[in-house]
């Protein structure tokens, strides 16, 4: 059976238009998983030409897509991904001339890509075939019809490519988010995974810091390979809290049942939220007062902090969390 991955993510929306909290692969050479992929309810599916899908399957699996990319995304569905092969097959070119007929298209993930020439490969492609989808067309908004910018998500997986990641990060205008594949890179450092996942330290920090530095909305962790029975999920929500302390903002999962947990730690809490939202009514009201400097139950509150809670804000809108009705409930937050 070909495996399944599933991806949770959130994204910037000042940067996309796409929430990616939730990211499905599903193989494209499996008609019946095509089909019963269009009833999930997910940020972003995305369809797989690559490691689920064997050698003599790779025609088919473009064939396939055809009818799924033709189609308006169901309700549940609002981010459409394919993961083409990765560039040193030879094989990317015909996933990409084929997949970018699609009308119903939203992203492109690239795997094993291990410097700025194999982003540029597929950002001139892109450009060539579809030059309205490029992001700075000032004709691109969202509209109904889905002709919005194209994105491209790239997956890091080797030392080379944690070497190249500043050079990475600037390589394409269509590029916004990249997801750490641990145990592609244990393979091409001879490592062992452990509990601890100290091993992977280095490349996940220098991950989530290029991703910042270069304003990626989108940062995703690796894969947490326990999630049978409570045990399972207690890792998976020590794993997800490690992640998001490093500055990720989604994580790869490997079943369904990690979808929930992954959701709520890689979304901002309640009571976050609602801080958050104190900070920001108070600051609001001190600017308009003239006061440079104040507090909030005995803490000082300054410009990073107050960034910090837009920040969050912003996140806790585009996963659809209601913050008006948090902003009427501290209308009459004051300054201290």
């Amino acid at each position: 059976m070909a495996e399944v991955y599933l991806f949770t993510a959130e994204r910037n929306c000042a940067a996309a238009s796409a929430v990616r909290r939730a990211l499905m692969y599903v193989p494209s050479s499996s008609k019946r998983m095509l089909e019963k992929s269009r009833a999930m309810h997910v940020d972003t599916i995305a369809y797989d030409l690559e490691d689920s899908v064997a050698p003599a399957k790779k025609v088919e699996a473009r064939h396939n897509l055809r009818d799924i990319l033709s189609e308006p995304r169901p309700q549940g569905i609002r981010e459409t991904c394919v993961r083409i092969n990765s560039v040193d097959t030879g094989l990317a070119l015909d996933d990409l001339t084929e997949v970018l007929k699609g009308e119903h298209l939203d992203a492109i993930m690239l795997p094993k890509c291990q410097s700025a020439a194999d982003l540029h490969f597929v950002t001139d492609v892109i450009r060539h075939v579809l030059p309205a989808r490029h992001p700075t067309n000032p004709s691109n908004v969202q509209r109904a019809d889905n002709q919005a910018p194209l994105s491209i998500i790239v997956l890091i997986e080797s030392a080379k490519a944690i070497q190249n990641l500043p050079e990475i990060c600037k390589a394409s205008p269509y590029l916004s988010g990249l997801v750490f594949a641990a145990e592609d890179f244990a393979l091409d450092l001879s490592l062992t995974r452990t509990p601890s996942l100290t091993e992977f330290l280095y490349a996940r920090s220098a991950i989530a810091t290029a991703a910042r530095a270069a304003d990626l909305p989108s940062t995703i962790d690796l894969v947490c390979t326990s999630y049978k029975g409570e045990q399972g999920l207690k890792t998976l929500e020590e794993e997800c809290l490690n992640g998001k302390g490093m500055g990720f903002n989604g994580k790869q999962c490997i079943h369904p049942s990690q979808i929930e947990v992954c959701h709520r730690l890689f979304s901002p809490g309640g009571k976050e939220v609602e801080w958050a939202m104190r900070v920001v009514v108070a600051d609001e009201k001190a600017e308009r007062a003239g006061r440079g400097a104040w507090t909030l139950d005995g803490k000082m509150i300054d410009k990073p902090v107050v960034g910090r809670c837009h920040a969050i804000l912003e996140r806790a809108r585009i996963c659809e969390i209601d913050i008006d009705k948090v902003r009427e409930k501290w209308k009459g937050q004051e300054p201290e």
